[in-house]
């Protein structure tokens, strides 16, 4: 199994457990806002409404994890040679401001962190700012914002 292979299944474990950590929740919620007992007592009392934010709330957000887990469970990454530049499905070893950083440049997922070859390592997406700097940059090439050498690309 390829280290990005390794990668991608410990960041499926790390999602499924997330999402039945937030399913239990989401569960929980909206007992709490369908409950009898959370009634309002009076026109000041708002816990039912607040009961049913939470549940929407958390329900959305049980969806749009259950989509990041599916995807993860098919996704496949490319390999990408030292002389390629850096697309979708990178793995990315930097020095930042003098310490090994690496990213995954992943469809979804983003903001998850994993303990990687004693360095952290965070899953980007397209949205954030520091997936958009990469794209297209080489090993060996630098940003100034935030300082950084690219170190590898696999």
């Amino acid at each position: 199994m390829s280290l990005k292979s390794e990668l991608v299944e410990r960041i499926r474990a790390e999602l499924r457990a997330h999402f039945d950590r937030l399913t239990g929740a989401a569960k929980d919620a909206h007992a709490a806002a369908t409950d009898p007992g959370s009634k309002a007592e009076s026109k000041y009392d708002t816990r039912n409404l607040e009961a049913s934010y939470l549940a929407k709330g958390q329900a959305r957000q049980v969806e749009e994890l259950a989509e990041a887990v599916r995807i993860f469970e098919t996704l496949v990454l490319p390999e990408f040679g030292v002389e390629d530049p850096i697309d979708a499905g990178a793995l990315v070893e930097v020095d930042l401001n003098g310490e090994s950083a690496f990213f995954l440049l992943a469809p979804v997922g983003g903001g998850m962190t994993l303990d990687h070859l004693g360095s952290e390592l965070t899953v980007l997406t397209p949205e954030s700012p520091m997936y958009q700097r990469l794209i297209g940059l080489r090993m060996g090439d630098a940003l100034e914002s935030p300082l950084l050498l690219v170190t590898e690309v696999a």
